[in-house]
């Protein structure tokens, strides 16, 4: 009997919070990396959800796909994972509950069902943003031209339904394992399928249950007084919000509570592939499409930068062939989609020649020697985060660059387009504080020329050059196309803390 294939992403979780040297945060992960197998070097290739979501979905790396902060779109030029187990004659299916996974954006090629958890009742208008205009005579009349787009009806009950009710209970998540659980008991079960989920719950604002969360806390800090700390990331970034050491730490076991609780929405839905008795036939996938800043290199939430707390992610695989616990390889997100295709014996030849990635599963692969990432335009732009928070110093315009990173055993190298080089000994300083080629690091520098800064010079110049190696390698997307959203597609992402212009 062919496999099934179930991928899942718990958006915006990084690998030392999902699995802390410390302390047990996601037991049901732990455990389904003992029974199937843990990459523990697994790497995104981007810092945020489009363009990494964009990468694993089509095998390649955002300056091939071309999705971006500078073109919000997936296009059609390149096949998608659903398109390529479409083309097995598998029966495809998604729920979604982060906004740029969907439709609008290019996400929904290839899956015969795509389902979108902030609304009660599908539909192709979106209102969430109704109950956020402005009150009297502005919101009535947004309100009667919003009702009449479509279904009156359906739209009525979705703005309600996504301003009032869904976030009272998570992000998502426990909606998304109801609609699982029926699909799962309605479905013929003549084909194999392949189920993509995207759970938001580790995602800004930091909402976790009390239940989840108090076990985290450091002591003599309440869950109340954690929940009241200020959560605007770009304020912060903009210089006009301070945050205290205590703040942040209470802002991580908030994280940490999310995380707790997702991996038990996790359990629930193994609980319910065994139910429906798909389990021991399917390949489970649980990952991260990028990792989060909290007061990390001075940053919140998850842009402006190529740090690993953003790029350093859990990758899990359960069933089929994957049983080898631990796995130290460096590994790229790229590599997923033509890992899963070996792991069900899915040909898909289109798919595997556009492909960056390679497949974790080829015994003739050579080990790899280097990873990348890459930040093509900042989100927000410098315009919508001075529109936010007001005007901008210097120290914060830096971030107006594109960066791009690559990474070997233990060096790594992030290039700015403003000319900026940062090279880092992760063996020895895992949180990157210092900055090899900077000479205004103590460890680093004896006017340039110590033998420590010497030795960070020659590895920044072979990782320059694995770099530029590596851009010439294929053809990039045409980055003069662009790319519009809707306004409620907008304004839903505005919640989420993605300012758009």
């Amino acid at each position: 009997m062919t496999r099934n294939v179930v991928v899942v992403v718990m958006d915006t979780a990084r690998y030392q919070d999902v699995f802390p040297e410390d302390e047990t945060v996601a037991p049901t992960l732990e455990s389904l990396a003992a029974e199937g197998a843990s990459f523990d070097r697994a790497i995104a290739s981007a810092p945020w959800t489009l363009p990494s979501h964009a990468s694993l979905f089509t095998g390649t790396y955002p300056s091939k796909h071309g999705a971006h902060a500078g073109h919000k779109h997936l296009g059609d030029d390149l096949a998608t994972l659903a398109e390529a187990f479409a083309g097995a004659d598998y029966e495809t299916v998604a729920v979604s509950n982060n906004t740029w996974i969907s439709d609008e954006f290019g996400f929904a090629r290839g899956f015969e069902r795509f389902r979108k958890t902030w609304q009660y009742l599908q539909a192709d208008t979106d209102l969430g943003r109704v109950a956020r205009t402005n009150e009297g005579r502005e919101k009535l009349r947004e309100v009667t031209r919003a009702l009449f787009d479509g279904n009156p009806v359906v739209n009525a009950l979705n703005a309600v339904y996504g301003q009032f009710v869904r976030k009272r209970e998570d992000s998502g998540a426990h909606r998304t394992n109801e609609w699982i659980r029926e699909w799962l008991a309605d479905r013929d079960g003549e084909r194999p399928f392949f189920c993509f989920v995207n759970y938001l719950e580790p995602h800004l604002e930091y909402r976790p249950s009390r239940e989840t969360t108090e076990r985290f806390l450091p002591e003599g800090t309440s869950y109340d007084e954690a929940m009241a700390v200020p959560q605007d990331a770009w304020s912060y970034v903009a210089g006009d919000l301070d945050l205290s050491g205590g703040d942040f730490e209470a802002l991580r076991t908030l994280y940490r509570g999310e995380i707790a609780y997702l991996d038990d929405r996790i359990a629930e839905l193994r609980d319910a592939l065994e139910a429906a008795d798909e389990w021991e036939n399917t390949v489970f996938v649980v990952t991260g499409d990028h990792g989060e800043n909290i007061g990390d290199h001075g940053l919140m939430d998850h842009q402006y930068a190529l740090y690993e707390t953003l790029l350093h992610v859990p990758l899990v695989i359960h069933g089929g062939p994957f049983a080898g616990g631990a796995d130290d390889r460096l590994v790229s997100l790229t590599d997923l989609a033509p890992t899963l295709l070996d792991a069900v014996d899915v040909d898909a030849p289109a798919f595997r020649e556009q492909a960056q990635g390679e497949s974790l599963l080829d015994d003739d692969r050579e080990e790899r020697e280097h990873v990348f990432a890459e930040y093509l335009a900042p989100q927000p732009s410098m315009e919508a985060l001075s529109e936010r928070v007001g005007g901008l110093s210097e120290d914060v315009s830096r971030y107006d660059r594109r960066l791009r990173a690559v990474r070997g055993d233990d060096w790594k190298l992030i290039r700015g387009s403003d000319g900026s080089r940062e090279c880092y000994h992760l063996g020895t300083d895992p949180t990157e504080t210092v900055n090899r080629l900077s000479t205004d690091d103590e460890e680093g520098a004896d006017d340039g020329l110590n033998e420590r800064s010497i030795d960070a010079t020659k590895q920044a110049e072979t990782l320059d050059g694995a770099l530029d190696d590596w851009l010439d390698s294929f053809d990039h997307a045409d980055p003069e196309s662009e790319a519009t959203m809707s306004d409620g597609a907008a304004e839903r992402l505005e919640d989420l803390g993605y300012l758009q212009e």
